[in-house]
């Protein structure tokens, strides 16, 4: 040890400056300023005499910098003399005069010190305890929410709370291990054991079938089983609906009570494994132009199901690769040489043997991005022959003599009708996107209020989820899925209760929120994905595999662009002029009326006003966001009305306008959205509770509003002092929302063995994923 630096231990009186002096040639340099400015707070300490000034005066020359050796030498005197306790610098400054009995009271002027110089807690746990080598914390260190999760869990799952607890005691069961590193075929036989688990316990299977065949007849409870099970895997939940949801649901839809008989009760026990042929290689979105044909032959008594050509193969059907023995075909009704629009008709594809029945050739769709559990594949019909019962005729008849008759006279309304029967499977996309939203956040969440990075006021270092940047990243996210939570729940309560008079609006406010939910999820699971850093690219992390999961969710039962359209054509039009084939001219001559209507107007104060109650109000929030959509409604319809007008064909001018069209849509979703969560949370009484949903109701429509506050802007709704102030009131409800974190997603009760993922436990280095082995697993319930 250095001459200096012997002397410096030496002199106690001089023991609160020892940190104070690290920091100050923590650089290399000390200019004369700081010099002097020290030596003030020398002078505060009253025992201090000839012997100490000398020894200090040699530590404040300038052209004499301790080495690399001697600054080591003085960083571990601290640490000891501290017993390696962090803290900033008045804290060691004080904890230095105790140890030493020194008795000066400077820290306050070593605290005014630290803050004239921007010195951070941060900044001292850097440079003194660096090389501490403290054991990395892995526990929770959070308060006590202020509220109650298991109360929130309560208002989530409402009416639906069996449902919910049917399945997490089913998931509970040893046969659900994931498991990371199986081949294709192994996924796939993996995620047909899980189904066949499920079949067992019927409860589950029969939610939607009728009381006729021993059903409970509830399809909203089906739709809370099939989002709930997406606690859990997507490769489930995807081929759970596909036996239930399509091939189930459109036999239960579509046919006949003999239907019903013959087939429900196999589908339920699994006796009867089927997928749901729709889609075609050359049409996916367009359902109308299916090339498929079933031509009725009256001397045989028989369909005839063709495959016309190449792109009229069927695509990316569940269940037809591997485990399917029928399927539900759409395809163009023919008889008597008449053409009657889409029909579907149950195909045999396998034998009792697993062999492709006589005239069917199936095909593997191979490897994908994800939902690897799940067998797709494309199925061809070369004249294969059905009975003529086969024909799902609920809307449609084919009398033996070949004879057309439908309760419907257009084809074009029988089809929409038809198609409108099955809108349960997009409900049931968007619910379960919500659920793969917030297990993804969940975990994230929980590895955020666990992983640490960096240092805090005390010197130790900060939880991630303590740093605005990352609450900015996780906490909108979390409180849009709490908004289109409730958004979904109020669509499956109008799917229960629709009329034919409401079927349209359903099926509107389906296609909208199947699009939100899906790019939600998506976004969300990505974010997360990011926020985890590296751990959240391993698979038995989960996220990993959620994010590749989810994707294709943007893309079946509708691609979310096409959704988008159709809900911006369902509104200009406002389904009040029939179900003409010309989709477009319908709305364009509704255009007329549209145009005329006028821009609504927010009131000058309205926009300027930036007090924090009139900013958390749930009446601005909704009186901006119909604003915006209304608005955008009427000034898409003068567009369009021009365009037409000037002699443009109408569809032309759709196409021209689509962006217009997709702002709308999402604005009109969003303001729909807003609405849904703002009549949750005023349904509640008052409490904590309602405060807990409250918060998260906020952050939700103030995140949209600042991200389309540029909107708002350049029509001069919002004055740029208004935008200013809700994105401050936005940061400000992030800090609000930390202490209750982990409380917000404990409410969704996602059970440990579906989260899984080690890092959000506890302890997670060189944590076991919380499932049994899954090979192990698998043997116990007799999976190859």
């Amino acid at each position: 040890m250095t001459e200096r630096m012997n002397a410096l231990a030496s002199r106690d009186s001089l023991a609160p400056l020892m940190p104070v002096l690290y920091v100050a040639w923590a650089d290399g340099e000390l200019v004369v300023s700081e010099g002097e400015r020290i030596r003030e707070i020398a002078d505060g300490i009253p025992t201090l005499d000839a012997a100490d000034r000398r020894v200090l005066d040699a530590w404040l020359d300038p052209g004499s910098a301790p080495g690399p050796r001697e600054m080591s030498r003085l960083r571990r005197c601290i640490r000891e003399r501290v017993a390696h306790r962090q803290g900033s610098l008045a804290d060691l400054s004080a904890r230095l005069e105790t140890a030493e009995g020194a008795g000066s009271g400077i820290a306050p002027a070593v605290a005014a010190y630290a803050r004239e110089r921007g010195i951070s807690g941060v900044g001292v746990s850097a440079e003194i305890f660096q090389d501490a080598g403290a054991p990395v914390c892995m526990t929770f260190d959070e308060s006590p929410t202020g509220f109650n999760p298991r109360a929130v869990q309560a208002v989530l799952e409402g009416d639906y709370a069996g449902q919910w607890a049917d399945v997490r005691a089913v998931l509970a069961d040893d046969v659900f291990a994931f498991a990371y590193d199986e081949t294709g075929e192994q996924q796939r036989a993996r995620v047909l054991g899980w189904l066949q688990h499920i079949a067992a316990h019927r409860g589950m299977a029969l939610e939607a079938l009728p009381e006729s065949v021993g059903g409970r007849g509830d399809m909203a409870g089906f739709i809370h089983v099939f989002t709930a099970l997406a606690m859990f895997d997507l490769s489930l939940v995807v081929k759970f609906g596909v036996q239930y949801g399509l091939f189930g649901g459109s036999i239960m839809f579509l046919g006949n009570e003999t239907h019903h008989q013959r087939y429900l009760p196999d589908i339920a026990s699994l006796d009867l494994l089927g997928g749901f042929a729709m889609t075609e290689s050359g049409h996916g979105s367009n359902v109308q132009e299916l090339e498929t044909t079933a031509t009725y032959d009256a001397e045989a008594g028989e369909f005839v199901v063709d495959t016309p050509s190449l792109s009229a193969r069927k695509e990316w059907i569940g269940n037809a690769a591997r485990d399917g023995h029928a399927v539900t075909v759409f395809a163009q009704l023919r008889t008597a040489g008449e053409s009657f629009g889409v029909h579907a008709f149950v195909v045999p594809i396998r034998d009792a043997a697993g062999r492709p029945m006589p005239g069917v050739r199936i095909e593997d769709c191979g490897p994908k991005m994800g939902l690897n559990g799940v067998d797709n594949g494309r199925l061809y019909f070369d004249h294969v022959r059905i009975p003529r019962e086969n024909l799902l005729d609920r809307y449609g008849q084919v009398a033996p003599d070949g004879t057309y008759e439908s309760p419907i006279a257009s084809d074009n309304k029988r089809f929409f009708v038809t198609l409108g029967t099955l809108v349960g499977g997009r409900i049931s996309v968007a619910s379960a996107c919500v659920t793969a939203a917030k297990k993804a956040l969940s975990i994230a969440t929980r590895y955020g209020a666990l992983r640490r990075q960096f240092g805090g006021a005390d010197g130790g270092e900060l939880c991630v989820l303590d740093y605005v940047t990352h609450q900015m990243r996780l906490f909108p996210k979390l409180a849009h899925t709490y908004a289109l939570h409730f958004a979904v729940e109020d669509l499956i309560d109008r799917f229960k209760h629709r009329t034919e008079e409401t079927a349209r609006e359903v099926e509107t406010l389906a296609a909208g929120l199947k699009a939100m939910a899906s790019w939600h999820a998506i976004d969300a699971s990505q974010q997360a994905r990011e926020c985890c850093g590296g751990l959240g690219f391993l698979s038995e992390n989960q996220i990993a595999t959620i994010r590749r999961d989810i994707d294709v969710f943007a893309t079946f039962e509708g691609d979310n662009i096409v959704l988008l359209n159709l809900l911006a054509k369902n509104r200009l039009a406002r389904y009040a002029r029939g179900f003409e084939q010309n989709l477009v001219m319908t709305v364009a001559r509704e255009l007329a009326r549209q145009a005329r209507d006028q821009f609504k107007e927010l009131n000058p104060v309205t926009g300027r006003r930036t007090d924090e109650a009139h900013l958390r109000s749930a009446d601005f929030h909704l009186e901006v966001l119909a604003l915006r959509a209304h608005n955008l409604l009427v000034s898409a319809a003068r567009r369009l009305r021009k365009r037409i007008t000037d002699g443009m064909d109408p569809y032309i001018a759709f196409t021209a306008i689509q962006d217009h069209l997709m702002a709308y849509a999402r604005a009109e979703m969003d303001h729909h959205i807003a609405s849904c969560f703002a009549s949750a949370v005023a349904s509640q009484p008052e409490g904590p509770v309602r405060d807990a949903l409250e918060r998260m109701r906020q952050l939700a429509v103030i995140d949209t509003l600042v991200e389309d506050g540029g909107w708002y802007l350049e029509n001069g709704y919002f004055a740029p002092a208004k935008t200013k102030a809700l994105r401050k009131l936005r940061i400000r409800l992030l800090g609000e929302i930390r202490p209750d974190a982990l409380g917000y997603c404990e409410a969704f009760a996602i059970p440990e063995g579906c989260l899984s993922a080690p890092i959000a436990f506890e302890h997670y280095i060189g944590r076991e994923p919380l499932k049994k082995d899954a090979t192990e697993a698998a043997g116990a319930a007799g999976i190859d």
